[in-house]
């Protein structure tokens, strides 16, 4: 999407902080907009470009590409090709990426309790 200077102030705390956390690191992997959403509709099963589409409201064909792809360069999506005409795609999680499910239903489960703790408070 962006780029940046590879010498720019924010390129090298980029690189500071990634190196120095392994948590930083690891949700530039999957942090943004999409990512995670992409991710939790493949947890269980494989899903063709346009079912993912139709599942996630709001997201261009342009933007569920540049995600797959970055999620496809970071091994935690697979990407297959159909030598059928019309050709078919569908993507699936790696089993690093579904490494990730426990961590994701807790994350979820925290986030529920968050919300929840925060209606009460107003």
């Amino acid at each position: 999407m962006d780029t940046r200077k590879a010498n720019s102030t924010n390129a090298e705390n980029e690189r500071w902080m990634v190196r120095e956390c392994d948590s930083v690191y690891a949700i530039g992997k999957i942090g943004g907009r999409w990512k995670m959403i992409i991710l939790c509709r493949l947890k269980r099963r494989i899903l063709r470009f346009g079912e993912l589409k139709r599942e996630i409201d709001g997201i261009s064909d342009r933007m569920l590409t540049a995600q797959l792809r970055e999620l496809e360069r970071d091994q935690l999506v697979v990407r297959t090709v159909y030598a059928e005409v019309p050709p078919r795609v569908d993507y699936r999680l790696t089993p690093l990426a579904c490494e990730l499910i426990p961590l994701w239903d807790q994350l979820a489960a925290w986030g529920g309790r968050h919300k929840e703790e925060l209606r009460e408070d107003k």
